[in-house]
C-alpha cells in the first residue's frame, strides 16, 4: 500500500504555516509598541507610584533590583549538592579519584560562583557610590 498525499492536506500545511507566519509578524509589532509604552511608562519615568507593585515593577524595569543573586545562591547549593552526591560514583573506581573529584569539583564550583558574585557586589558598590556622587 502506498501513501498518497491529498491536495487538501498540503493545504492545510501551507494554511498553517502562513498563519504562523502572520502571528509572528503581529507578535513582533505589538512587542514594539509594548516596549515603546512600557519604557515612556516605567523607565524613563521619573514619577513615584503609590504602588508598592508598580514601585518594584519600575526598580525591576531599570534593573535596580537584580533577580540574578538568589539564583546565583540556589544553583550554586544545586551544583555543590550534585558534585558531591555524584563524587560517590567514583568510590568504585579509586577512593583518590574520589576525593579529588570531591573536592577540587567543589573547589571550583565555589571558584565559579564567587567570581560571579564578586562581579555583581562590583555592580552594586558602583551603584551605591553612583548614587552618593548625585
Amino acid at each position: 500500500m502506498y501513501y498518497t498525499t491529498r491536495p487538501s492536506d498540503s493545504l492545510s500545511s501551507l494554511s498553517a504555516s502562513a498563519g504562523s507566519g502572520i502571528w509572528t509578524v503581529i507578535s513582533f509589532i505589538l512587542a514594539i509598541v509594548g516596549a515603546i509604552i512600557v519604557y515612556f511608562m516605567f523607565v524613563k519615568a521619573d514619577k513615584n507610584y503609590p504602588s508598592k507593585f508598580l514601585t518594584w515593577l519600575k526598580n525591576f524595569l531599570n534593573f535596580q533590583e537584580m533577580l540574578i543573586e538568589p539564583i546565583l545562591k540556589v544553583t550554586y547549593i544545586f551544583v555543590a549538592i550534585l558534585i558531591t552526591l555524584t563524587s560517590f560514583n567514583f568510590i568504585s573506581v579509586h577512593f583518590l579519584v574520589f576525593l579529588l573529584y570531591l573536592v577540587f569539583g567543589n573547589l571550583a564550583a565555589r571558584i565559579i560562583y564567587e567570581w560571579a558574585m564578586v562581579l555583581l557586589n562590583i555592580w552594586k558598590n558602583t551603584k551605591e557610590i553612583n548614587k552618593k556622587m548625585k
